[in-house]
């Protein structure tokens, strides 16, 4: 039998020795922060300084990019202290603060993405009540129902994951995760398998329940409708898909890799695929709405902000 023990450390197995090459990966990722960093903040400023831009998509889109920094915060900075450092160890309570931010972050997106979804539906397939049925209260009780329950529920995982006696402390990522910590317990975590696929099998099935339903319509709507209505739904809506697809990739390689073994594929390929999510959409996201919903076009809006007529 193993000895059971609640170390206050946790050694992160995925790193690798950089060599001479680390102040270039340090350069690199803290560049990729950088800029993840300015343009959500920018589209943010852009969006509560521009009054005409406070209209439900708008508001939702402001949403999305205050958890892209709300996520890429919850990494970058614990990834940059971690590639410097000579030994990858972080301490338990720093681990569980990391394990919080990460799933809630992923919690809230989806969440998000749907709440888009049906704004997307409701001006496409209702466009006469669009304003009675998308009013400012009910936008403001959607964004609480978008980032309570998920802060609520991987607030709730703390206190079965941190109680446990733990067997080992060695997680094969280069950042905490909940069930890499729940494969370290010596005890039973049956209790913890049965409630983190439940809240998993929520956050993901909930929302995309939603956005299948509220797709379809839109479809439906699109190919019986007129052309000025298709292209209504193509400009809104290929961006949000773009950033569903997006997201939904690495969140389902992140599922999938802490769920089965993968010792035997690359560890670059596994340090990717488990970064993915937290580091595209952030970085994607701003890219799309910034460059192609012409009310948010960054150029323009800046000229706005500083009180410079932008060219037409």
């Amino acid at each position: 039998m193993k000895n059971s023990t609640q170390l206050s450390d946790f050694i992160l197995g995925a790193y690798f020795d950089g060599g001479p090459f680390r102040s270039l990966y340090f350069t690199i990722v803290m560049s990729l922060y950088v800029f993840i960093f300015g343009s959500n903040l920018l589209l943010i400023v852009v969006i509560c300084v521009n009054r005409s831009l406070h209209e439900p998509m708008y508001m939702f889109l402001c949403s999305l990019f205050v958890n892209e920094l709300y996520g890429s915060t919850g990494l970058f900075p614990f990834l940059l202290i971690q590639i410097l450092s000579d030994v990858h160890t972080v301490s338990a309570p720093l681990c569980f603060l990391q394990v919080f931010s990460v799933y809630s972050y992923g919690s809230v997106e989806f969440l998000n993405l749907a709440a888009m979804s049906y704004d997307r539906y409701l001006a496409i397939c209702c466009p006469l009540q669009y304003n009675e049925l998308m009013t400012a209260n009910k936008v403001t009780k959607l964004i609480v129902a978008i980032w309570s329950p998920p802060l609520l529920v991987n607030f709730l995982t703390l206190p079965l994951i941190v109680p446990l006696k733990r067997c080992g402390n060695i997680i094969n990522k280069v950042y905490c995760d909940n069930h890499s910590i729940v494969k370290l317990a010596c005890s039973d975590t049956t209790l913890n398998n049965i409630y983190g696929l439940t809240v998993s099998a929520l956050s993901v099935f909930g929302p995309l329940i939603v956005i299948l339903y509220t797709y379809m319509r839109i479809l439906k709507v699109c190919f019986s409708g007129s052309k000025q209505t298709r292209q209504k739904a193509v400009s809104t809506c290929t961006p949000h898909l773009a950033s569903l697809l997006n997201f939904s990739f690495g969140a389902c390689f992140e599922i999938l890799q802490s769920r089965f073994n993968m010792n035997s594929s690359p560890n670059m390929l596994r340090i990717f695929l488990s970064l993915y999510f937290l580091t595209c959409p952030p970085l994607f996201n701003p890219l799309m709405y910034g460059l192609n919903l012409s009310k948010i076009q960054c150029f323009n809006q800046l000229c706005y902000i500083c009180g410079v007529p932008s060219q037409k």
